[in-house]
This record gives C-alpha cells, structure tokens and sequence, in this order.
C-alpha cells in the first residue's frame, strides 16, 4: 500500500515537473517562433529569435561600446547610433518598420506618423505593457493602469493640473529656481567667469519643486522621499540587465534586498504624511493648495459624488496615493531636469537664440521676477526653443506598447497577441518628410507658428506622449521651464566650457553622460 501511495506521489510529482516544463518552453520557444513566423509572413524583417535573450545581449553590448566613447566635438544632434545602435542598425538593415526581440517578447518599431497615431489613440488594444516587478517598486499609479481604474484616476488627477490650481504652483516654482539662481551668483565673480557644471544643480532644481509642489510647507519630508527614491532608480537601473530571467526580482541578492528596504522607508514616509493629512480634513481643516491637498480633495469629493452624496469608499485607496505621489516624484523631476540641461546646452551652442531668448525676457519682464503666469505664456521665444529641444533630445526616446489579447489591425499589418509595439519619439522628432530636410538642426523658428504648422497635422512630436494618455504633467514642467530658463537669461550669459563632452546617454531618460560643465558670467 505504501508503495502504491509513493508511485502516485512520484507520478503527481512527474506531471507537475512535465506541465512545468512544457509551459515553460511554450513561454521561452514555441510562442516565440509562432510570432515570429506571423510577423515575417506579413513582410516585417527582424533577427531570428534567441532562446529566452533574444537581441537584448546584442544590444547591451553594443550600447556599452558606444557609450565608451563621447562623440567628436564640434559635435552634431545625431546622437541615435550612440545611445541606441541595436535599433539604429536594425532600421538601417530592415527599414522602418521592422521588429527587435525584447527577450521572448517581439517588439515591432512603427515610425509612419499615422501608423503613431492609430497606436496611441487605441488605447484598449495597445495597452502600457505590464511593469515588472522591480520596476513596480519603484512606481505604478496613472501611467501603469488601464480600463476603468485609469479612467477613475485621470479624472481625479486632473484637477490638480488645471490652470487656475497651477498658478498656485508658481510660488513653489519661484522658491527652488531662486534658490539655485542665487547659488550660482555667489560662484561667479562679479567682473570674472567660472565654470559650473549644471546637471546636478538641475537635478536638485526640479526635485526641490516637486517636493515644494507635492507637499508645500512640510516640504522637507518631499525632499527626503525624492532622495529615496533616486537610490531606488539607480537600484532599478542596475537591476534591469536581469529583468528577464524568471523569478530574479524574487531572488535574495544584496540588490534585491537593498531595493526593498529603500522602498519600506518610502512608504512609511507617504503613510505618514497622507494619514496625517486625512486627520486634519476629517477634523474640519481645507484641504492644502499643494498637489497631495487637491488630488485628496478632488478622491473625496468624487467619491461622495459617485456614492449620490452618501458616505461611501474612496475612489483612491491609501495605496493608490502613496503610487501617485511616488509616480509624480519620478515623473516630474527627471524629465524637466533632462529638458532644461539640454536647453542650457544649445543656448551655448547657438549663441544667436540665447541673445534673442534673453532680450524677449527682459522686454517681457525686465529684471522682475517672471512669476506672471500669464507673462510666462507669452515668452513665444522661449517656447519655440523649448519644443526644439523636446524633438532634438526628447527626454524619454521611446513608447511602448503591447497588444495583450486577440489581433489588432494596424496600417497594413495585423499585430497579434502577445506583440509589443514601440513608438520611437527619437526616429519621429526627425523624420525628412516631416520636418524637411534639415530635421537633423536646431532651429526653433521651425516652431513659430504652432505645433500643428511645425508638424504639418502629423503626429510626429510626441516628446508628452499622444492621444487620450498624453502628459497629465505637460503644462506643470513647461512652466517650471520656461521660469527656470528666464531667470537664468536675466542674470547670465553663459557658453561651453573646455572641458564639456557631448555624450548623451541613458537608459529611461536622455542624460548628459559626463554632466554640463559650462562658463557662466554675470550679466
């Protein structure tokens, strides 16, 4: 009898081990070379696919060499084959539309301006591909959901962002641009230059106003989570090379452990700041004019309207806010930081923009603080040079996409389940037939009339994203830039230093690889 009950075990065991093993070479092959075979037949070229990397070693290696090596001074803006050159010469050898193997995951490349449109305006069918889960401790909330809860979450977001409630920021946006404007005053001598390196002070430029604008006035624990949270993105950053090996994240390694207790420090601090602000607005108290203040006002008052005016479940749980806030950390400090060092770099390079940006600011606002929001908007100078930074250097080179169920009809080609499509902001922002053929320069003026002139009605400047998922945080990091780079403009004149290297490079966002160095003088 015992016997009988081992070889049932060991039979149980044998089946379990076998389904295991079969979907898991379905996951890891079969699938796979099935896609593969559908994407080739419809005329779409790519790489033979590679058990479980696919062309992610490739890739990785490639990028490494590039980035070994700055590019040659005076340099030009095509920076494509240094930051990316798997996908440079996959386009090269395969044309535009072609597909790369994001480990056992086929990535098709769409550049067609309609064919970027048609993906970001179906946003049920091409959805935001699932985060792993490192990178969901690092952030989720808006960006990552879909369906009814992202529907739920935008419209309790919006408000935050509307003009009126963002006027309200622009005291927190003065503060931390003041801070670092008079930082720089104090280095430079009054008849000399010096050479300041501009990245960092940048970076903890929009960190500061993210955490002014996230919590006003208790805004020094805001500092204390941003801190937290870039450890946690460079622990993200170093950790991704194993992202596709199964169960990694799960793995008690001295990096996975590390990001863990970051994050447990992360959500003490947001638990704590978000009970104690749901205290006051249960004892009576208005809720704050700073983000984390409207984004709970608008939870609640939402939910009264959803539940007929009874007490009833907020919309957002606690949770839900705690990824918001820790989402609009990430989202809003890097990429404003990213636009604003390479707007201060082509001011440099193209002197005669930064003498016209500088002199539209001082007929606007002489040297009066620019903290009219009205004012701001009508700087069309600086406007134009910051639309042609965001299509040279757009702070995120590209979107992606997947297709998670049945089949999706796109342009000519029929994407099936289980595809991932990326959308290259960088191959787009460029495009000949779009932007003519000196789309590799820098000329703001291009943008004189509008967007829509510039672009001629096609959806081929995306540098916020498209559609109904574009930006929420567009309008906020315009601003904050637009002030950061008048104040700047009022005070100094600055050119290249000697020792700046062109060198773009990045994994999530477009970052000067070797920092900013530049040579300020006073004005």
């Amino acid at each position: 009898m015992k016997e009988y009950v081992a070889y049932i075990v060991i039979g149980i065991a044998c089946i379990i081990i076998l389904k295991w093993v079969v979907n898991t070479m379905q996951w890891l092959w079969f699938e796979p070379k099935r896609l593969e075979k559908c994407l080739r037949k419809q005329g779409l070229q790519g790489n033979s696919y590679k058990f479980l990397f696919g062309d992610m070693k490739e890739s990785s290696m490639l990028r490494n060499q590039a980035l070994s090596k700055p590019m040659t001074m005076p340099f030009n803006h095509d920076y494509f084959p240094r930051i990316n050159p798997f996908v440079h010469q996959l386009l090269n050898k395969y044309g535009t539309n072609c597909f790369m193997w994001m480990g056992p995951v086929p990535t098709v490349h769409i550049g067609e301006p309609e064919l970027v449109r048609e993906a970001f305006n179906r946003m049920h069918e091409f959805q935001k591909p699932k985060t792993n889960p490192l990178s969901a401790l690092l952030a989720t909330g808006l960006v990552s959901y879909e369906g009814d809860k992202w529907a739920k979450h935008r419209r309790l977001i919006n408000p935050a962002f509307h003009v009126e409630k963002l006027k309200l920021m622009i005291p927190a946006f003065r503060e931390s641009i003041v801070g670092v404007v008079k930082q720089w005053e104090k280095k430079v001598p009054e008849n000399g230059c010096v050479e300041i390196d501009v990245w960092p002070d940048l970076t903890s430029l929009t960190g500061d106003v993210i955490s002014r604008a996230a919590f006003g006035s208790i805004y020094g624990d805001g500092r204390r989570i941003f801190e937290l949270l870039s450890v946690q993105k460079e622990l993200v950053l170093s950790l991704l090379k194993y992202s596709y090996i199964p169960g990694y994240s799960y793995l008690p390694t001295e990096g996975n452990k590390k990001m863990k207790e970051v994050n447990n420090e992360i959500q003490r601090l947001l638990e704590n700041v978000i009970q104690n602000r749901k205290k006051a607005m249960e004892a009576g108290e208005a809720a704050k004019d700073d983000l984390l203040g409207l984004l709970m006002d608008s939870n609640y008052k939402e939910s009264l309207l959803e539940g007929g005016g009874k007490n009833k479940q907020l919309i957002m749980s606690f949770q839900d806010l705690i990824d918001e806030c820790k989402l609009f950390f990430l989202a809003g400090h890097e990429t404003t930081a990213v636009l604003l060092v390479w707007t201060l770099i082509m001011l440099c390079k193209h002197q005669d923009w930064q003498t016209r940006a500088r002199e539209e600011v001082l007929a606007t606002f002489g040297m009066d603080e620019p903290t009219n929001y009205d004012g701001i908007n009508r700087l069309k100078t600086v406007t134009m040079i910051l639309n042609e930074v965001l299509r040279l250097y757009p702070p995120v080179i590209t979107t992606n996409r997947k297709l998670f169920k049945g089949e999706a009809k796109i342009g000519n080609f029929v994407i099936p389940a289980g595809v991932g499509i990326s959308l290259l902001t960088i191959q787009a922002n460029r495009d000949p037939k779009v932007w003519g053929e000196d789309a590799d320069e820098f000329r703001p003026d291009r943008f004189a009339e509008g967007l829509v002139k510039a672009t001629k009605g096609n959806v081929a400047f995306f540098p916020f994203g498209w559609g109904p998922r574009i930006c929420i945080g567009q309008n906020f990091a315009l601003t904050e830039s637009k002030m950061a780079v008048a104040m700047i403009l009022q005070r100094f004149t600055f050119e290249f230093s000697p020792s700046y290297t062109h060198a773009p490079s990045g994994l999530i966002t477009l970052n000067p690889q070797y920092g900013a160095p530049l040579i300020f003088r006073r004005r």
